[in-house]
């Protein structure tokens, strides 16, 4: 593992279950654990899963010039974000293209928290903070829990009275297992779930509590990986995974813009005064690719990378895969040039493992509509 500067205190448990702890923003991340991640899968999809995702940075703004800072900084406009809401939102460069997505949570009238990954929020915000009313706190002692999947509201729901009225994209602080948190309707599975931010030295007795209680409804501990079949079927990107900065242009410079990645929903209706808004603006119409799913033939998962054809001409290359042991289908997130970027076209992949026919799909494969995530009650 590379050199660490952040540390979960759930390390040891991580370990215990098989992990060697790999790097990701720094801290030591459970991506697999000693069992098939498609066992960690089927749990959130069917039961819950919890997950140690405390490597994501969490910071927090506060002064009476946050919420501008904010607000020329991302897409969203924040003044329609009220304490106790929250919003994905994303940052773009000068030039109109993605550096970062984030979620913004709003705390008070004077303080919001900014949960980011690996792109360059934290440096981004940094620079517009000087020189104006106030201040930005790194949390790194903040942990982040997240239990996500259908169980997940019928267990916090004994232990946290008002959980079941949380609308999504909404937070509340609360009390769990006799320590402070802090419960958001938010996830990276596609499922309803929530994520439980606490202090680092609260952390051990909510993982182990949360596992033991749980484990008669099918709470299981689930691993850092499983968000990669969870993201193919739900169509979440992941930077950089899914950008030039891992498959760069032939010509182009590294830089992608919102329409290519289809986060142009990120953007607030009517708004036009985030740090380059103008030449995102001009971007439209002019996108070399498209994010697009691929219904692949066959059992077996493509590979990060493999290359996808259009007859002999090269149209695209698929960054994420996974084969669904609940579905038995072979899906995939690709880059695709928009001419191929249509449902039903056939195309063919080149890859190690798979060499055979692929299928353009809209995206996401599971829940189009997003009920199950937004679900009411």
């Amino acid at each position: 593992m590379a050199l660490s500067w952040r540390t979960s205190v759930l390390a040891d448990r991580h370990r215990a279950l098989g992990s060697k702890l790999e790097d990701w923003n720094g801290m030591g991340t459970a991506w697999t654990y000693a069992k098939d991640v498609a066992q960690d899968h089927v749990a959130i999809r069917t039961k819950a899963g919890l997950m140690d995702v405390s490597g994501l940075k969490k910071l927090y703004l506060v002064g009476p010039h946050a919420s501008a800072i904010l607000n020329y900084a991302t897409t969203r406009d924040v003044t329609k974000i009220y304490p106790g809401k929250s919003a994905y939102a994303c940052m773009v460069n000068d030039a109109g293209f993605f550096i970062e997505d984030c979620i913004l949570y709003r705390l008070g009238p004077n303080s919001w928290m900014v949960v980011h990954g690996s792109g360059a929020g934290h440096e981004t915000l940094t620079k517009y903070v000087v020189g104006r009313n106030a201040a930005m706190i790194v949390d790194d002692d903040l942990h982040d829990l997240s239990l996500q999947g259908p169980v997940a509201l019928d267990f916090l729901a004994k232990h946290v009275p008002g959980i079941r009225d949380l609308k999504y994209f909404h937070h509340t602080p609360a009390t769990l297992f006799g320590r402070a948190v802090t419960i958001s309707r938010t996830g990276y599975t596609g499922e309803r779930g929530y994520e439980i931010f606490c202090k680092g030295e609260d952390a051990a007795v909510i993982w182990d509590t949360i596992l033991s209680e749980g484990k008669p409804m099918g709470i299981i501990p689930t691993c850092f990986t499983t968000l990669d079949y969870l993201r193919v079927e739900s169509s979440l990107l992941f930077y950089p995974y899914d950008m030039s900065q891992m498959y760069p242009f032939d010509k182009d410079p590294p830089g992608d813009s919102l329409w290519e990645l289809g986060l142009d929903f990120t953007v607030s209706p009517g708004k036009n005064d985030f740090n380059g808004a103008d030449a995102h603006a001009r971007l439209k119409g002019k996108e070399r690719f498209k994010i697009f799913g691929l219904l692949v033939e066959g059992k077996t998962p493509a590979d990060m990378g493999d290359l996808v054809y259009l007859g002999d001409k090269k149209v695209g290359v698929i960054t994420c895969a996974m084969v669904s042991t609940l579905t038995g289908k072979s899906m995939a997130i690709a880059r695709l040039d928009v001419p191929a970027a249509m449902p039903g076209t056939k195309l063919s992949i080149r890859g190690k493992n798979v060499k055979g026919p692929a299928t353009a799909h809209t995206l996401p494969f599971d829940d189009v509509n997003k009920k199950k995530r937004t679900a009411v009650g």
